[in-house]
């Protein structure tokens, strides 16, 4: 049995039929192109997630009114019905912490347009309320200028650190410190600039404008929205501990009976990941079935190519089993060209997959690798195919009698 001969074989019947050969052929492309693209789309999101969420330190949590992914299960009705964290909760909280007093709240929301004399942003600025420690929490580095300081909130002055974005638009060759922005009837006194970022999920990282919390509470928020809080520990080892200390405080500033549930919610950097995680999963579920139906149909046209093939070769199988060809060679060889065929229609798959991936991972920002894993899975997933479409023919092929088949016409 010649095995090079069989994979020549395979692209012989290819060229012969090529209408038929092609469609099976995409369908095949067009299942692996599902399980590729979906698979390395999804662990991109999860390590550009993973990656943003380290950058703020693996000793810090967060603490909302709602869940930050999904609802657990729980009743969106009684989630939406908890009362809102307020600044005077934030105070008591700092107040009575004592494993840290790394503690920041803020709020923020998108959509405003800022101006500065006649120049003016887009409307889809994010305007952000944040006190003294936000910058520190949130690794959020100032190029030029100074952050806002206790003074400033306590005092809910007008001032604002902002992004490269509204640098570029309102201040294009100018000094923006000293300068002033409006955003909506404010003005406010521009004192620093953000270290540039850039994209992140296609959107820009650099678009934003901070202002105090107590300012941006005064202005653009009411009493129903809730703020953020957000708490680093002051090690790894510190972590447990400083959550409980908060949750407790927490549910006596919120008049919370005991034994009752929380009404909010704490998540650490890696039960966030997780949940998002357990988000994207379901996406991989909708790649992998739309694959999985493209290659059960592919499967069945190749079965048909490869019987349609047995058919048109019966004498020359009968001839090569009257010289001599033993069974098992007969259906090595037809098996060889049923995988061959299947990894032709994975190959292509695979360059349709990756180059997509590839190309929306530079739209959005994300940084993408080879998907190897998906690759090997893909190719296993070809090969397993070629064996379940080829073993009927094959062993059809196998099973002919010389005698008819040299006497077929």
């Amino acid at each position: 049995m010649n095995i090079k001969e069989s994979i020549l074989m395979a692209f012989e019947s290819v060229r012969a039929n090529k209408l038929r050969a092609s469609l099976t052929l995409l369908s095949i492309a067009i299942g692996v192109f599902s399980i590729i693209g979906v698979g390395t789309l999804i662990d991109s999101l999860n390590d550009t997630v993973s990656g943003t969420l380290d950058e703020m330190g693996e000793n810090t949590f967060l603490v909302t009114k709602m869940p930050l992914v999904g609802g657990g299960g729980r009743s969106w009705r009684k989630l939406m019905s908890r009362k809102a964290i307020n600044f005077t909760q934030v105070k008591e909280l700092k107040k009575r912490m004592k494993t840290t007093q790394n503690i920041c709240t803020f709020s923020e929301k998108n959509g405003y347009k800022i101006k500065s004399g006649d120049l003016e942003t887009d409307g889809n600025v994010k305007v952000a309320g944040v006190d003294e420690n936000y910058f520190l929490n949130y690794n959020l580095k100032i190029a030029k200028g100074r952050v806002l300081t206790e003074y400033d909130v306590q005092n809910k002055k007008n001032v604002a650190v902002i992004g490269n974005d509204l640098v570029v638009k309102i201040f294009p060759n100018i000094n923006p410190i000293g300068k002033t922005i409006r955003i909506k009837s404010q003005n406010y006194l521009v004192i620093g600039v953000g270290e540039t970022k850039g994209a992140l999920l296609g959107q820009s990282q650099d678009n934003y404008a901070i202002i105090p919390v107590t300012t941006f509470m005064q202005y653009y928020s009411s009493e129903w929205e809730s703020l953020g809080i957000m708490i680093r520990a002051d090690s790894k080892l510190a972590l447990n501990p400083t959550m409980d200390e908060t949750i407790g405080i927490m549910r006596s500033i919120r008049n919370i009976e005991p034994g009752g549930d929380n009404d909010f919610e704490v998540a650490t950097n890696e039960s966030i990941s997780d949940q998002f995680s357990g988000f994207t999963s379901y996406l991989a579920y909708f790649g992998f079935i739309c694959g999985f139906i493209s290659l059960l149909a592919a499967g069945v046209g190749i079965m048909n190519i490869m019987l349609v093939a047995v058919k048109e070769r019966t004498r020359e199988i009968g001839i090569r089993k009257a010289v001599g060809a033993r069974q098992s060679w007969i259906l090595m060889q037809f098996m060889i060209e049923t995988i061959t065929l299947c990894q032709i229609g994975g190959i292509i798959g695979i360059i349709l997959g990756v180059g997509l991936a590839f190309t929306l991972g530079a739209l959005v920002g994300m940084k993408l690798t080879v998907p190897i894993f998906w690759i090997v899975i893909s190719l296993l997933i070809c090969t397993a195919l070629g064996i379940a479409s080829g073993v009927y023919p094959a062993y059809k092929a196998a099973k002919l009698d010389p005698i008819d088949a040299l006497r077929y016409e």
